[in-house]
């Protein structure tokens, strides 16, 4: 390996002990690596600052480098490393040292609003953060450890823009200089909990009684996430994901946990990863591929922090994650083709909440994103699959009001992982749909004058879709916005049949639909709970035997709760002792938010806030108890 003498202009590195924010769970070290200043060392001096210019080159050999190759090296690079929303410009090098060594940047700035950096290979996953409402002048030199043998170390930014001015590798990190700042490692991944916390979350203050437009226990949350949980009948498991916290609630934790069906119980559940946000649109989802890995997709809500895949390393296990992917995607909705492998349903936020789609055989190679949607401000979609078949059932968000204006019933399918589509009658759509009169609307509600809020979709046993959503006259939680009817929409072959349910007290009471035949059945808040007009309520058991054209509630499940019970979800390939999923919670002020299932019958089971050994068996509740 050819070094070249270079430099080092120590301006940037400040002095003294290192002092940063620590969040339990990542930890930041000063590194103190010898007193050599001037050293065998590689620099690398992007030569492209303007903004928003990419790469030209993106991998970076060091195992054969000369000063040609730096010069080049240097004319195809830019100081700038972009989140989402620009060039993503990422930069991998290669490395190949005889003993460990040593990755130092200097960076001169961070964007406003704040940015992250995020360094894979060099001894696990690094992250840095900055947070700043105006543009951080950073004036710092950071650093990451190299292992020697052969390695691949990539520098990116998740969110926001961080600027490098300079890169200098050392392939003997004692030739490094004396006080460099480490790039933290993320220690959160698997992790064991000691019990079951759902995260407590709130979006939209209101100046009246109800205080928030919504709100509660949003472990389970939303309704445009799915599959929470899903049944895998080889390892007689449902294993399951939700937004759990710690004990003060400050911080959202991608949990991952399985309910035994031998056994009737639950282990320690696993912190796969500290979201750092209390925000439950970063929610997980869950996928089990054939082979019986389990896969977690990790949302976030637009594009301000990055969105991650995970997969278990073991089939049917939740002890040991890798982390596969860094990426950023919304309100995912992940399915499993037979033989095809991942369907993958989600929101890009560019320009709106724009419907999008991608491919993968394995999880790891994707196809780029393909726009289904993008009519005015967006939409909000719920999906199911059957067989080769995928359905996504969607409002739009109009000009210029927005997304609490959502109206109107939209339905668009495919059954050739998604190289074309049809609305339900078969007939062709040319995608993205981008006007409000379009082959695939379904109903006009904002001719009617009303709101539409997604809930749920699934197929009958003949592949037709059913969609399942509230109505309402106006978005603000309160009684002069009744009724809020749960509807039901069904596709017979020719025409849409439209059912109402019943009616309740808010547009987020969010619940699911399960359909065997000729009967259906609906797991849902419908009931007034504790915190009225709030999301949620008491959860009550609906059924239809007439392929849901009437209905009648069979069953209370829960009663005289302290708080309301929020978004009950079904898992996919569902099990009947682990039917429908859900967390509880205050719909007006923070508190604790408990998890609960329940079974076929309408028996609730809550998992354990706190556990003393590796497994518990959850509390059976009594007929129509409600929280405590």
């Amino acid at each position: 390996m050819t070094m070249r003498k270079g430099r080092w202009t120590n301006r940037s590195v400040r002095a003294g002990v290192l002092r940063m924010r620590l969040t339990g769970l990542m930890a930041s070290v000063v590194l103190t690596i010898g007193a050599a200043f001037a050293a065998e060392v590689i620099q690398i001096v992007p030569a492209v600052d303007q903004r928003l210019a990419e790469n030209t080159i993106s991998r970076v050999d060091l195992r054969e480098i000369d000063r040609v190759k730096v010069t080049e090296i240097e004319a195809g690079i830019t100081t700038r490393l972009y989140g989402p929303r620009g060039p993503r410009n990422a930069l991998t090098f290669v490395t190949d040292f005889a003993q460990d060594g040593l990755i130092a940047f200097d960076v001169r700035a961070a964007s406003a609003g704040g940015a992250t950096l995020m360094v894979e290979g060099a001894g696990g996953l690094r992250m840095q953060r900055w947070r700043g409402q105006e543009t951080i002048q950073v004036g710092e030199t950071f650093a990451v450890p190299v292992p020697s043998g052969l390695r691949e170390i990539t520098l990116r930014a998740t969110s926001g823009t961080v600027v490098i001015d300079r890169y200098s590798i050392y392939a003997d990190a004692n030739d490094a200089p004396q006080e460099v700042r480490i790039v933290p490692q993320m220690s959160a991944l698997n992790q064991k909990a000691d019990g079951y916390r759902g995260i407590w979350y709130y979006n939209q203050r209101l100046d009246n009684e109800y205080v928030y437009k919504y709100s509660g226990g949003l472990g389970t949350y939303c309704a445009k996430h799915l599959p929470f949980a899903v049944y895998a009948p080889e390892a007689r498991k449902t294993f399951f994901v939700y937004g759990g916290t710690d004990e003060e609630n400050s911080t959202l934790l991608m949990m991952v946990s399985y309910y035994d069906h031998e056994t009737g119980q639950v282990p320690r559940p696993t912190v796969l990863w500290d979201k750092q946000t209390t925000d439950a649109h970063d929610n997980p989802v869950i996928s089990l591929s054939e082979d019986g890995h389990i896969w977690v997709f990790a949302s976030s809500h637009g594009t301000s922090r990055p969105s991650y895949i995970f997969r278990s390393r073991e089939p049917y296990a939740i002890d040991d994650f890798e982390l596969v992917s860094i990426t950023n995607f919304s309100y995912p909705q992940v399915h499993q083709i037979p033989n095809h492998g991942f369907f993958f349903l989600q929101t890009l936020y560019h320009g709106g909440r724009v419907l999008h789609f991608q491919t993968s055989e394995d999880g790891r190679e994707w196809t780029e994103p393909v726009r289904i949607a993008a009519i005015d401000q967006g939409h909000y979609q719920v999906s199911d699959s059957h067989g080769m078949k995928v359905g996504s059932a969607f409002n739009y968000h109009p000009e210029p009001q927005g997304l609490n204006w959502r109206t109107n019933l939209y339905y668009v399918e495919t059954t050739d992982m998604g190289q074309s589509w049809h609305n339900a009658a078969g007939e062709d759509l040319k995608l993205p749909l981008t006007e409000v009169q379009n082959g695939a609307l379904v109903r006009d509600y904002e001719a009617e004058g009303l709101k539409v809020y997604m809930k749920d979709m699934v197929f009958d046993a003949e592949g037709r879709p059913v969609v399942l959503y509230i109505t309402s006259p106006g978005f603000e939680s309160g009684p002069e916005n009744s009724p809020r009817t749960w509807t039901v929409a069904h596709w017979l072959g020719s025409r849409w049949r439209f059912s109402e349910i019943t009616t309740s007290d808010s547009n987020y009471d969010t619940g699911s639909l399960y359909i065997d035949g000729e009967t259906w059945t609906l797991v849902a808040p419908t009931e007034t709970g504790p915190q009225p007009y709030n999301p949620g309520g008491e959860v009550a058991m609906w059924r239809s035997e007439d392929a849901g054209q009437t209905w009648r509630m069979v069953r209370q499940m829960t009663r005289d709760s302290r708080f309301n019970h929020t978004y009950v979800r079904r898992p996919e390939n569902w099990h009947p002792d682990f039917m429908a999923f859900w967390a509880d919670g205050h719909g007006r002020e923070p508190s604790k938010s408990r998890l609960y299932f329940s079974d076929s019958e309408g028996n609730v089971m809550r998992l354990p806030w706190t556990m003393e050994g590796e497994m518990a068996t959850p509390r059976r509740l009594n007929y129509g108890e409600g929280s405590e």
